[in-house]
C-alpha cells in the first residue's frame, strides 16, 4: 500500500498565518522543549556531520539552537519567517559569543542569489511549508552546483511498522504537511540519501547533492 501524504493546502496563505501566530505565541516555550529533550536535540544534530562549507544557509533556523552548534565553523546565514523566533535565536548566538547573518524571510523568496551556499540546512521544517515545490525551488536555486542540502523531516517509515506510522499520522492531524520528500528531490534532480534517524522510523534524514 502507497503511502497517504497530504494535499497541498487550498489557502497558502492562511496555513502560512497559523504557524505564524502559532510560533509567535510559543516562541519561548518552542525554544525551551529544545533545550530541554534530547531527543529532538539529537534529530537535529544529527545534520551535523554532513553541512559542508564554507558558506552555509540555515533555512527556517527556530530559535537558533542548531546554529549554536555550527555557526563558529562556517559563514554562516540564516532565514525563519517569525521575528520573535529570530529574536531568540539572535540571544542564543550571543549567550555562546557566536553571529551569524540572520534575516527575517519567506523560504519561497530567499534574499540570496542563485549558487551563493555549499550547504542549505532545513530542520523540521519542510512540512510547514504551503508550497513545497516552489519552497525546493528557491532552496536549490541558492545552492552552489554540487552544493548540499541536509535536510530533516517527517516521513513514513520504510518498513511500514504501526508506531512510526501513527506518529506520521499524527503529525498529519496537527497539521503538518507530509510530502514524498523523496520524490521531490528526484525532481530536482539531488543525488541523495534517505537515513532514518529516529521515531520508530519516521523522522529522515536527508543528504542531497545537487547536480553539478
Amino acid at each position: 500500500m502507497s503511502p497517504d501524504y497530504s494535499p497541498e493546502p487550498a489557502d497558502a496563505r492562511q496555513f502560512t498565518a497559523r504557524y505564524d501566530g502559532f510560533y509567535s505565541r510559543f516562541a519561548s516555550a518552542y525554544d525551551w522543549l529544545v533545550k530541554v529533550f534530547p531527543v529532538w536535540r539529537n534529530w537535529l544534530g544529527s545534520t551535523l556531520p554532513s553541512i559542508q562549507g564554507p558558506k552555509v544557509l540555515e533555512v527556517s533556523f527556530g530559535t537558533g539552537y542548531l546554529l549554536t552548534r555550527y555557526a563558529s565553523q562556517f559563514e554562516t546565514c540564516a532565514i525563519d519567517l517569525n521575528p520573535e523566533l529570530a529574536r531568540i535565536a539572535w540571544g542564543n548566538l550571543q549567550q555562546h559569543n557566536l553571529s551569524a547573518h540572520l534575516q527575517v524571510a519567506n523560504v519561497e523568496h530567499i534574499p540570496y542569489p542563485a549558487g551563493a551556499f555549499d550547504s542549505v540546512v532545513n530542520t523540521m521544517a519542510f512540512s510547514a511549508y504551503p508550497d513545497g515545490v516552489s519552497a525546493m525551488a528557491e532552496i536549490t536555486r541558492v545552492l552552489k552546483p554540487g552544493g548540499r542540502l541536509v535536510m530533516i523531516d517527517v516521513n513514513y517509515p520504510r518498513d511500514g511498522n504501526r508506531i512510526g506510522t501513527v506518529l506520521v499520522r499524527g503529525w498529519m492531524a496537527g497539521g503538518d504537511i507530509i510530502r514524498d520528500i523523496p520524490g521531490v528531490l528526484k525532481g530536482f534532480g539531488y543525488h541523495f540519501t534517505d537515513q532514518e534517524v529516529g521515531g520508530f522510523g519516521s523522522v529522515h534524514l536527508y543528504v542531497a547533492n545537487k547536480a553539478v
